[in-house]
């Protein structure tokens, strides 16, 4: 008994030596409550670190993009003003050139016909303007049903849809106060509700409003080009005008929608949008060769009095490079014959136009919708 005693006390001894032979003592608890509180305080220390961090990162990239956005207005609010000297210019280039002032130094007018687009170069920008006479349009308020289904189907409407805007256009300038019409109970239901005036067309955004119109069919969109950029491509916005016209449209400025809708070819409307890309075309026998019989008569270099005056300015940085940001505006303008000492009038202004829309591929298919009687 007594040795196992003795055995029982060896091993206490043993099991009190560390691994060189000294002897230790069991840690006390407050050293172990101690360390682990110290665990705990480094825990919540790298916490709040990631916190701040996360919070810092955040407000850095909110104050980038801030940034970013009131120097993007600030470049698209100075742009306006280019895009406005633009027009300005534009306008007072043809009234010298009514007037028969010259360009000094060159002897030259200002404007030759058929020109419809000037660059000009600015100390602080560019400006890029075309003058787009409203007779490459056409006339909204005279157009029969056969031509704004034609115009419809060309610039990719369904059959049915292209009928029902077109008959929905008719019956919104037809009548007369007080008139109610199947598409008068249609407006009624829609929330806000509004009937259809039944007079002319004053301003082609009315247009927007007529039953089964889209905006996309209404303005055009975008659409990715050959080097993946997107490109603008027009609406019927493009083709139809309360100035208008029925008979002959300007071969110059009127849209590629237009032409498949009078019965031009596809592969022609390709070729007149390249030749007037480079010049003016001041012929038509340039392109007699290109159009089908019936779609010939349809086509002129002769514009009219009122015009669409459309500009894209750009700023022009210290270091000569340009902005990305553009800013187009545009105005009607009713220009007076020559002779006339009447100032030209602006007949309306939008200070948020619709970029000039890139040449648009004709599906061939809408070549088969019918040209305009």
């Amino acid at each position: 008994m007594a040795c196992s005693s003795a055995r029982w006390k060896i091993r206490s001894l043993w099991s009190r030596l560390g691994p060189e032979g000294r002897r230790t003592e069991p840690r006390p608890k407050e050293a172990v409550v101690g360390d682990s509180e110290r665990g705990s305080a480094l825990l919540v220390v790298l916490w709040l670190s990631v916190a701040l961090f996360a919070i810092a990162f955040t407000l850095a990239h909110m104050v980038r993009a801030e940034v970013d956005r009131v120097s993007t207005d600030a470049d698209s609010f100075r742009a306006r003003y280019l895009a406005i000297g633009g027009i300005e210019r534009g306008i007072l280039w043809e009234e010298w050139t009514a007037n028969g002032a010259v360009a000094p130094g060159t002897g030259k007018p200002f404007y030759v016909e058929p020109q419809e687009r000037f660059h000009y170069q600015f100390p602080s920008g560019e400006a890029d303007v075309e003058m787009i006479p409203e007779s490459s349009r056409l006339d909204i308020n005279h157009a029969s049903v056969e031509d704004l289904t034609a115009v419809m189907l060309a610039a990719g409407a369904s059959r049915d849809q292209a009928v029902g805007i077109a008959r929905a256009i008719v019956d919104w300038r037809s009548g007369g106060p007080g008139t109610i019409s199947g598409f008068d109970r249609f407006y009624m239901s829609l929330q806000p509700s509004f009937h259809s005036p039944h007079t002319s067309f004053q301003e082609i955004e009315e247009v927007a409003m007529v039953r089964g119109m889209t905006p996309e069919l209404f303005y055009g969109g975008y659409r990715q080009g050959p080097e993946g950029r997107l490109l603008p491509y027009g609406g019927v916005r493009e083709c139809l005008s309360p100035y208008g016209t029925t008979n002959q449209f300007d071969v110059n400025s009127v849209s590629p929608i237009l032409l498949s809708a009078i019965g031009v070819p596809p592969g022609a409307v390709g070729a007149i949008m390249h030749m007037r890309g480079i010049a003016p075309i001041r012929s038509m026998d340039q392109i007699s060769g290109l159009l089908p019989e019936s779609a010939a008569g349809r086509l002129t270099t002769n514009n009219g009095l009122v015009w669409t005056a459309r500009a894209t300015a750009r700023l022009k940085f210290a270091d000569g490079r340009y902005s990305e940001v553009k800013r187009t505006v545009s105005a009607e303008v009713r220009f007076f014959k020559k002779g006339d000492t009447r100032p030209d009038r602006i007949l309306r202004w939008y200070d948020e136009s619709p970029p000039a829309p890139s040449l648009r591929p004709i599906p061939v298919e809408f070549s088969a919708a019918g040209p305009l009687q």
